[in-house]
């Protein structure tokens, strides 16, 4: 599946003996939806982009601010006001020209987050705990892994959600976040990073996942520590699709 350019291309990456063409070829055939296209989003794309995951569905229905720019290196000053599904997607197939990026401008509700995910991996880079759930939701009631990533300042956490196997973001999260949340830029590249490092574990097969772990970045300390986690018997999305004892 791989002509002499993507075989020059990603000559690094499959030097590593656990990936190979086999493993390349795995990331070329893939497809990812990436929800949100700001801070998380930026890096995630990026790095998603240039490893060859085949096709990438994006959606954001934010328009490119000036305060974004701090944070979100998929855009310039000279993209103020455009959509930012239409930059990113113009970023990124300039990055990479092998792959296929899908910009859906559109904002994630109850009632279109069925169709917009539709039967895609999701990779969570938002920035409102409300629309989490929703993906949440579609990942449970469908079988889809969610990656998660959220940050606060310096601050960031990551998780990676199989649906049966692991606990859901409800399980995580029982309260609301506040709106606008403070970021410096290194924070959501950090996390971002981290997601799509995930993602690419899981589509070539390689390397334990962050499953039942939430890894907690710390950019002040420069630390990194992790937490355990379990399934709440008492969840109201996961409890009544995967019943206690009844993971698969």
């Amino acid at each position: 599946m791989l002509d002499k350019r993507e075989l020059a291309r990603y000559e690094r990456q499959m030097m590593m003996p656990q990936w190979g063409e086999a493993g390349q070829e795995k990331l070329k055939r893939a497809k990812v939806l990436v929800a949100g296209a700001g801070g998380l989003g930026s890096a995630i794309l990026t790095y998603l982009a240039i490893a060859g995951v085949g096709k990438i569905r994006v959606i954001d229905g934010d328009k490119v601010e000036l305060a974004n720019l701090n944070r979100q290196m998929l855009y310039t000053d000279r993209d103020i006001g455009r959509k930012k599904v239409d930059c990113a997607k113009e970023r990124l197939e300039s990055l990479n020209p092998d792959i296929e990026v899908e910009a859906v401008e559109a904002v994630i509700s109850e009632g279109n987050v069925f169709d917009l995910v539709g039967d895609y991996p999701i990779v969570d880079g938002l920035d409102n705990l409300a629309t989490r759930y929703l993906l949440n939701r579609v990942a449970v009631r469908r079988g889809l892994p969610l990656f998660h990533g959220a940050i606060y300042g310096f601050e960031g956490r990551a998780t990676t959600i199989i649906p049966g196997k692991t606990s859901c973001l409800r399980c995580l999260y029982q309260d609301a976040l506040p709106g606008k949340i403070p970021v410096v830029g290194v924070a959501p590249a950090v996390i971002g990073c981290i997601q799509a490092t995930e993602v690419i574990k899981y589509v070539v097969g390689i390397g334990d996942l962050l499953t039942n772990r939430l890894l907690i970045y710390d950019g002040l300390s420069l630390r990194f520590s992790e937490l355990k986690l379990k399934r709440d018997p008492n969840c109201e999305e996961c409890q009544s699709r995967y019943p206690a004892g009844g993971e698969r």
